[in-house]
């Protein structure tokens, strides 16, 4: 690898390359070419994940990771028609702990793996393209969801959130998908919020904005995920139709103990305030964590301090908890 490292000259241009390199070792004199070389590309492959210009060996344990991988692919192709995704609901409060709103998060409740975590999932089904269909269905279920809370007092004013992808915002009939749902539904535009995050601005800023603005004028809102955690360029950022900046749990996770934290934080919340957007802080799970963002400024929070994400049926039963009882002298908390 080091030589490989090393400058050469072609013609006048100096040229330098670097190399990812997977091996095998075997014992047995009878081992299949086919299978040895096979062992080495699953290396390779490994080699490449871990950032490039490096060098794995092949164990046992990286061609089962790829058989899992491949066999997830294959049954996701079978999730979406026999219903086993599920919407969890993460609820989200105010300053005075009093419900707002909630992010609906995908599940997959697999026949044989049981609950399979979405970072095992999802990339996934970017890569295969099942990510929209999935993504139309979670649109539709959370559509139903809003209309079914219009009746109920407790819930009628509460917004939901939907996680939006790279590769659905860029469909050609992304709006026309999102504007015929919420009139299916007959549901309050204003109620659904999109969630995007800051690596989706990177290319077609433009076209971006052109969609934002044309759900935003019929009354759908957006929030910009895991903010600060990306490259958003404020000239962009005053342009964009937003709602809400959230930010990113690796800020709130350190907040108590290290020193620059509390700085980026303030400083997001206040240029949020001079941009006229809403603040929610995401991965709450102090009351500590949770009175350093109130002294910041910050009045919008989700996390496990709250209550973790929940079938649709846990999460109405604690609502009702809720606005039933109250929080009690002990500070117990239904979503808990």
């Amino acid at each position: 690898m080091s030589s490989l490292n090393q400058p050469y000259q072609l013609d006048l241009q100096q040229y330098q390359c670097s190399a990812s390199i997977g091996v095998t070792l075997f014992e047995d004199p009878m081992a299949r070419v086919e299978d040895l070389f096979r062992q080495a590309d699953i290396a390779i492959y490994h080699a490449k994940e871990s950032g490039r210009n490096s060098l794995r060996f092949f164990d046992p344990q990286m061609q089962e990771k790829i058989h899992h991988l491949a066999s997830l692919k294959k049954d996701l192709r079978k999730a979406l028609e026999q219903q086993q995704f599920q919407l969890y609901f993460q609820i989200q409060v105010d300053a005075l702990q009093y419900p707002i709103g909630a992010e609906a998060l995908i599940r997959w409740q697999h026949p044989e793996h049981g609950l399979v975590p979405p970072d095992q999932f999802i990339p996934l089904t970017e890569q295969t393209g099942l990510i929209l269909p999935i993504g139309q269905w979670v649109l539709e279920t959370a559509c139903a969801q809003l209309k079914a809370r219009e009746q109920d007092e407790s819930t009628c004013n509460l917004t939901l959130s939907i996680n939006v992808s790279a590769k659905q915002f860029r469909q050609t009939n992304f709006v026309t998908q999102e504007q015929n749902a919420v009139q299916r539904y007959g549901i309050n535009p204003a109620k659904l919020k999109l969630e995007l995050t800051e690596s989706m601005l990177a290319n077609n800023i433009e076209k971006i904005i052109i969609t934002m603005s044309t759900l935003n004028a019929m009354g759908i809102r957006f929030s910009l995920d895991d903010f600060g955690t990306g490259y958003s360029s404020l000239q962009y950022l005053k342009r964009l139709p937003l709602y809400q900046l959230k930010i990113d749990q690796s800020f709130i996770r350190e907040l108590a103990v290290d020193s620059n934290d509390p700085a980026l934080v303030l400083t997001i919340i206040a240029m949020a305030e001079n941009l006229g957007l809403e603040v929610m802080a995401e991965g709450v799970e102090t009351q500590a964590q949770q009175a350093l963002l109130l002294k910041k400024g910050c009045r919008h929070f989700q996390g496990y301090l709250f209550g973790k994400p929940v079938p649709i049926k846990l999460f109405e039963e604690a609502l009702q908890q809720k606005y039933l009882f109250g929080v009690d002298a002990n500070n117990n908390r239904p979503f808990r």
